[in-house]
């Protein structure tokens, strides 16, 4: 057997949750924007919103593009669920494409083809600890064959 991401539990992460847990916040409380303020500072940006998961990260995304009805989503037919249902839940449709035998990773020819002028977003899924071909993706999107087929519907688009 081959342990996939195995958690780290030491007596130092048992004392911290049960510190945590004491407290009476298990969620936004002062930890939470502790957190914030460190990961801002170390990553030298102007501010950092912690979610409780990728799931709801993909969401507030897809909301602050304004992505919803009308709209398409390019995604890999190799994901996990939640990767579709945001798409849904912001009332746009996910557009499915087929990924590389090689590594399970969205096929950049595939999303070509898929791309027209109701995309707004390519949502590709890193798998397996393999990333996407992010310059491949970047080249496609960058393209001017690419670029005259997009329509921005608001100024965050």
């Amino acid at each position: 057997m081959i342990p996939f991401a195995p958690p780290r539990i030491d007596d130092k992460i048992i004392a911290a949750v049960t510190e945590t847990l004491k407290s009476g916040w298990i969620t936004t409380g002062p930890r939470t924007k502790q957190f914030e303020r460190e990961i801002t500072d170390y990553c030298k940006c102007k501010a950092t919103l912690c979610l409780n998961s990728a799931t709801a990260g993909l969401e507030i995304m897809l909301r602050w593009l304004g992505v919803g009805e009308g709209d398409e989503v390019i995604l890999p037919a190799y994901t996990y669920s939640a990767t579709a249902n945001v798409v849904m839940h912001v009332g746009a449709t996910p557009v499915f494409v087929d990924v590389n035998a090689d590594d399970f990773n969205i096929n950049i020819a595939n999303i070509k083809q898929a791309i027209n002028e109701n995309t707004k977003v390519i949502m590709p899924v890193d798998f397996g600890g393999f990333p996407c071909d992010y310059d491949a993706l970047n080249d496609l999107v960058n393209s001017t064959e690419i670029k005259t087929l997009f329509r921005a519907d608001c100024e965050n688009q």
